[in-house]
């Protein structure tokens, strides 16, 4: 393999373990640029794209094809150098995750009434820092000493070589971009058509629903993640809006019969029936389509509650063996790190020295502690929740941090974990605060948005270090650039909440904002912490959400002493279970190719670089369907808040032809996706 400056360096064996690598630059002017740049769009791409679909995607492979493409253009460059550009651009979009799951629901429970930039920036850089702190002592232990695969991570070591001997690749990325910002243009921007197809019908005294989003960045999102995630997210998704929700409405019409829209709210009816309107709707039955996103609204996305609270436990239990060994290794390099050392440790073993790591993290207590203060102003509950989020932090960055290992970082249960934080510190605070407290929900969110940015980093960042250790890179000088690509992203967080929140709105649909970001996470970390306070959380649901995680935990285990290559991890289930189920339909869609594609691939498994270029180019397409629908989703707020229109460049108020248009583009992405994925194994023939 013919490398530019230092031939050799960071290729690795057939099993991912690194060959000996030669010391090239790594943190270069041009390198630092590119990445806080890089951090910065992305951060602002996986923000919109969390905010509408509830699913976010590790940006590592894009942020490394740009690098190389980028980077070239300035003569000389090295593998090194490239890495340490994904490193940091990954780092501001792994942040974003952590940010759009919990902050936006500060502003829909009421405390905040817009995006206040001292306290975002604070709370977004202090999570994401805590995020990368806690993940240097886990190095070692996970990806050195442990035997995880960390997909994102070998795959983004595999980009990275493939780069070494040619930028072709970039040309991949740069048009599924392409598609992907005309597409999601067509639909957002000139309204040509709907970017939902769905429809409900009366069955008896039930209903029947069915949706589909036309979005290729959630068709990719399937691709990415493949059919054992993509299925469970669908079942997840049929359980509740096939199952769940028809029996909820037939048990309703039985008692109280079909909703009808009243002017008045109807204090006889539980607040999920209660429909309101004025002049000509006044009078007519609800429809079907209407009232099946109300009872997923007001009662079974709670059954995703308890599946994820559940899931989030046993992710802990699971982990207890990797928490203690990750624990006890960093305490175990802090002491040897104080004794004279007889060896010089290697370049590529090399972290952040351990005590700056303990005094950073004691030191962030005290901006911490002045955050709850501010919301709370008692000094001991403050302490407890400062101390608390520490502790839940270091936790969940570990699980985090296995999980990444486990499945990758696109699959990671962040809100699992978030969940089970607000939850159990909702819990907590009210036990101190008493029942009503105005003050405890958001209290209770600032600890999970804090945890939440931290275990977000920390599941990205271990697969940055995964693709450093492959290619021979400093560690210490990778953790220095996650650390300023998460800085670099929070300064802008608050800027794009707030275009986001002003153009669309988040939340349920509004006649302000047809088209709002469901924000589906921060909406229910919001009627979590809410709930708690307000004793009126639907706990039968919650229960049964409980219930179903432990049944299928069950079948997970049963998968696992089969030795059975298809499993059943909870938290994707359980994120099926609250998604609209408009969203879990591409998503399966999207698996459905990868399989197309992984038949295509076992029939040319003899030409294992035919294999591997069709696996990488189909990724990286998929990866830029989802970077240019959602960069086109930032931008699109631009005009929109400029004129204070949300359709001020539709063509059509309401679309000729419907739907058709966009299903019809829609498979012709498909197919595209099909035909790039396979075109190494045609070539090959």
């Amino acid at each position: 393999m013919g490398r530019e400056s230092g031939a050799g360096n960071g290729s690795h064996q057939a099993d991912g373990s690194p060959t000996k690598a030669i010391n090239l630059p790594e943190i270069t002017v041009k390198a630092l640029v590119l990445g806080v740049l890089l951090s910065v769009i992305l951060a602002g791409a996986n923000a919109y794209l969390g905010l509408f679909a509830g699913m976010t995607v590790s940006a590592s492979i894009p942020a490394a094809v740009i690098s190389m493409g980028v980077l070239r253009l300035f003569g000389k460059t090295n593998i090194l150098e490239n890495n340490i550009v994904q490193t940091a651009a990954s780092a501001g979009e792994s942040l974003a995750a952590g940010v759009i799951f919990t902050i936006p629901a500060l502003v829909l429970m009421g405390y905040w009434t817009n995006f206040p930039y001292l306290w975002v920036t604070l709370i977004c850089g202090l999570g994401g820092l805590i995020g990368v702190l806690f993940t240097i002592p886990l190095r070692r232990a996970l990806i050195v000493e442990g035997s995880l695969k960390f997909p994102e991570g070998v795959a983004t070591a595999e980009v990275l070589e493939a780069g070494e001997r040619g930028g072709r690749d970039v040309t991949y990325i740069a048009m599924a971009g392409l598609a992907g910002a005309i597409f999601k243009f067509g639909e957002t921007g000139l309204k040509i058509w709907p970017g939902v197809v769905e429809g409900a019908r009366r069955m008896g005294t039930s209903m029947a629903y069915f949706g589909s989003n036309l979005s290729p960045a959630l068709i990719s999102v399937g691709f990415i993640v493949g059919i054992n995630i993509a299925v469970l997210v669908f079942l997840g998704g049929a359980l509740n809006w096939l199952v769940a929700i028809p029996i909820v409405a037939a048990t309703a019409v039985k008692q109280y019969g079909w909703p009808i829209i009243t002017e008045v709210a109807n204090s006889g009816l539980p607040q999920w029936m209660q429909f309101t309107g004025t002049g000509a709707d006044v009078g007519t039955t609800v429809s079907a389509v209407d009232w099946a996103n109300e009872i997923w609204s007001g009662q079974t996305r709670y059954i995703g509650v308890g599946a994820m609270v559940v899931g989030g436990l046993w992710a802990l239990i699971s982990l207890r063996g990797a928490l203690f060994q990750g624990i006890t290794s960093g305490l175990t390099a802090y002491r040897s790190g104080k004794l004279e050392a007889p060896v010089k440790i290697p370049r590529t073993e090399q972290d952040a020295p351990m005590k700056w790591i303990l005094f950073a993290l004691v030191l962030s207590l005290i901006p911490i502690f002045a955050l709850y203060q501010s919301v709370v102003g008692s000094v001991g509950i403050s302490l407890t929740m400062a101390i608390l989020m520490l502790i839940a932090g270091f936790l969940f960055c570990a699980v985090a941090a296995y999980m990444a290992g486990l499945v990758g970082s696109s699959n990671n249960p962040i809100s699992g974990v978030t969940i089970a934080t607000i939850l159990l510190s909702s819990l907590l605070l009210l036990a101190m605060m008493g029942s009503g407290n105005t003050l405890g929900p958001p209290a209770a969110i600032l600890i999970g948005a804090v945890v939440c940015c931290a275990a977000a980093i920390g599941g990205d960042n271990m697969q940055d270090l995964k693709a450093g250790h492959i290619l021979g890179a400093t560690p210490w000088k990778q953790q220095v650039m996650q650390g300023l690509g998460t800085i670099s992203a929070a300064f802008v967080m608050a800027p794009i909440l707030m275009l986001l929140h002003t153009a669309y709105g988040f939340g349920p649909a509004t006649v302000e904002h047809p088209n709002a970001l469901a924000a589906p996470q921060a909406t229910l970390m919001q009627s979590v912490a809410e709930g708690v306070f307000a004793g009126n959380l639907p706990w039968t649901f919650i229960i049964i959400g409980a219930i179903v995680a432990v049944g299928i935990i069950s079948l997970d285990q049963f998968q696992k002493r089969r030795g059975s290559a298809f499993r059943f991890p909870v938290l994707a289930v359980a994120v099926g279970i609250y998604l609209p189920f408009e969203l879990s339909v591409p998503i399966l869609a999207g698996g459905l190719i990868a399989v197309a594609v992984g038949r295509a691939q076992r029939r040319f498994a003899a030409d294992s670089e035919a294999v591997t270029t069709s696996k990488r180019r189909g990724l990286l397409f998929a990866s830029g369907l989802i970077t240019g629908e959602a960069l086109v989703g930032i931008l699109m707020a631009i005009p929109i808040v400029v004129t204070g229109k949300e359709d001020v460049l539709a063509l059509f108020s309401d679309p000729p032809l419907k739907a058709w248009p966009g299903v019809l583009l829609l498979a012709g992405v498909i197919v595209w996706l099909y035909r790039v994925a396979t075109k190494s194994l045609r070539e090959a023939r």
